[in-house]
């Protein structure tokens, strides 16, 4: 009796355990993400119940060869433990006929077929022993849908060490990108975004370098991106109101950018100080976006709205009280009664008084609020004055312009000899200027706070100098657009010999495979230029009968 009493219990449990698990109208407990990427994405995917869970595999590196670390070098030192022997190849195997059978390479391994085309997700780790050091991801060729975009928003941010996402050709659309966009600013420690082949329709790009963005390398290669997402790019790399101060690289080669896109990028340039490295290769862009961003590269007008912004930034520097509101009065802080309201005593004595000095009083108060309104006044014209004062350097008499100038004819490189001549006690004001904003803290650089020319009732401030590499190789610049970019590259150099503060101006730039030869007279002076720029340059060695002759 008593074995059939244990029997029947544990059939009882076992069933009771069946029925826990076939219920599936039970609600799961959620899940939190531990950190560990294999372990949280396989049971994520599970819950979802997918078909089909992408296994997570460590990216492919080329083989190392024995005895040599990964820089090539043996390895030696003292103290190390004695490695084993290494056992010998075993015999080749034979065949039939007695033939020695050809051992597979061990270069690579063969899978089954079909093996290497399904989807996966390839990971770079520190140290491969713990799962949890995840530094890269790479997704390449399998469409990334919402679903599971929304799995990776609740891993990722968990994964401390992860700097760099790889999504190539993945077929992303608007909601996904605007699901990715919130999930980086969540993660720790990201620097790297390379989403190259994503063809979206609603070319949502811009919402990838929102203010909360920790994006510093942007790679948006092959993405069918025109002149609209191009626009919104500009707009969100800089305006009068708002700057990207976190974007160093961006990459926008092999796309549908014309004339109208590069002149948008080169409006977001114009108040970005941060972009080092741009570009635009194997596009549709012409002379008129190239003389655009040769402009800004030079100098270029304020615009009305900029110039606005600039006396708003100078009066808030100058008078940071003017902003703050007045204290309040005394009777604000009692419940009785209202500040506005008097009692009816204070009233009738002053009905009594004003009886007997009416006749003196009006006129000084008339005076009063005369002398007030006069004293506001000259108050408002030394201020008016003070700021055209910060805005101009005394260049009424210069109508020289830069290119693609508004109301200029003359070249940029008239502009270079009428300011050699200046006097040096301007340069000096320059640089105090600019020791009184490093002083200030590490701000971001406002170009509007610059020193301003003030020519043909415009002021002009210099351009971008933070922008030290430029591509537009393979588009369609001619003659006129490489003569801007050659005039504003000779602006930059006569700038930098008198003030290296602004920065070190554009140092590299690629415009191979244009509408213009480079045997041109125009592209032998501007590589003269750039050539001796370039930081990986190096003089060709000197030979004896030179040396000899110098």
């Amino acid at each position: 009796m008593g074995k059939k009493l244990e029997k029947g219990l544990k059939e009882k449990n076992a069933s009771a355990v069946s029925q826990d698990e076939e219920n599936p109208n039970k609600t799961p407990e959620p899940y939190s993400c531990t950190g560990n990427f294999q372990a949280d994405f396989t049971e994520l995917c599970r819950r979802n119940s997918m078909t089909y869970i992408p296994p997570i595999i460590p990216r492919a590196r080329p083989p190392t060869v024995m005895g040599h670390t990964e820089s090539g070098k043996p390895d030696k030192g003292k103290g190390k433990a004695p490695q084993a022997p290494v056992e010998p190849d075993p015999d080749p195997e034979q065949d039939l006929d007695g033939e020695g059978i050809e051992a597979p390479p061990k270069t690579f391994t063969i899978k089954e077929k079909f093996e290497y085309f399904k989807p996966s997700v390839q990971v770079e780790m520190e140290n491969f022993d713990k799962p949890d050091t995840v530094t890269e991801i790479y997704i390449r060729g399998w469409k990334i849908v919402e679903p599971i975009m929304e799995i990776f928003k609740q891993c990722w941010p968990k994964m401390a060490k992860l700097h760099t996402i790889n999504l190539w050709n993945c077929g992303l659309s608007g909601e996904v990108i605007t699901i990715l966009a919130s999930t980086i600013t969540e993660i720790p420690e990201m620097r790297n975004l390379v989403l190259d082949g994503n063809t979206v329709v609603e070319e949502n790009w811009h919402e990838l370098m929102g203010e909360e963005s920790p994006i510093q390398n942007l790679s948006l290669r092959h993405c069918g991106i025109t002149d609209k997402g191009a626009e919104q790019i500009g707009q969100a790399l800089g305006s009068t109101k708002r700057c990207n101060t976190k974007l160093i690289s961006l990459n926008l080669s092999g796309n549908r950018i014309t004339d109208v896109g590069a002149e948008h990028i080169a409006l977001g340039l114009r108040m970005n100080r941060n972009l080092m490295s741009l570009s635009l290769a194997s596009n549709f862009i012409g002379d008129k976006g190239a003389s655009k961003i040769a402009e800004i590269l030079s100098r270029f007008p304020l615009t009305h709205e900029e110039v606005v912004e600039r006396r708003k930034h100078f009066s808030e520097k100058d008078f940071p009280e003017r902003n703050k509101s007045p204290p309040g009065s005394r009777r604000d802080g009692s419940k009785d009664r209202p500040a506005s309201v008097r009692s009816q005593s204070h009233m009738d004595k002053d009905k009594k008084g004003s009886k007997a000095s009416a006749k003196k009083k009006d006129p000084k108060g008339k005076d009063a609020k005369e002398e007030e309104k006069h004293d506001k006044t000259k108050k408002k014209e030394k201020e008016d004055k003070t700021l055209t004062k910060k805005e101009s350097r005394g260049t009424k008499g210069d109508k020289s312009g830069t290119v693609g100038g508004r109301s200029s004819g003359a070249s940029i490189a008239a502009d270079t000899k009428g300011t050699k001549g200046k006097g040096k006690g301007k340069d000096k004001t320059k640089q105090a200027a600019q020791e009184v904003e490093d002083l200030s803290g590490g701000e971001v650089v406002n170009p509007l706070t610059d020193v301003a020319d003030f020519i043909d009732g415009q002021l002009w401030v210099s351009g971008n100098r933070v922008l030290i590499n430029l591509n537009l190789s393979r588009n369609k610049i001619a003659e006129s657009g490489m003569n801007n970019l050659l005039k504003a590259m000779q602006y930059q150099t006569t700038i930098l010999m008198d003030n290296k503060s602004g920065g070190t101006g554009l140092m590299r730039i690629a415009l191979l495979k244009n509408k213009i030869s480079q045997e041109h007279d125009v592209m032998r002076k501007l590589n003269d230029i750039m050539l001796h720029k370039d930081p990986y340059y190096k003089q060709p060695p000197q030979t004896p009968d030179v040396q000899s002759t110098t």
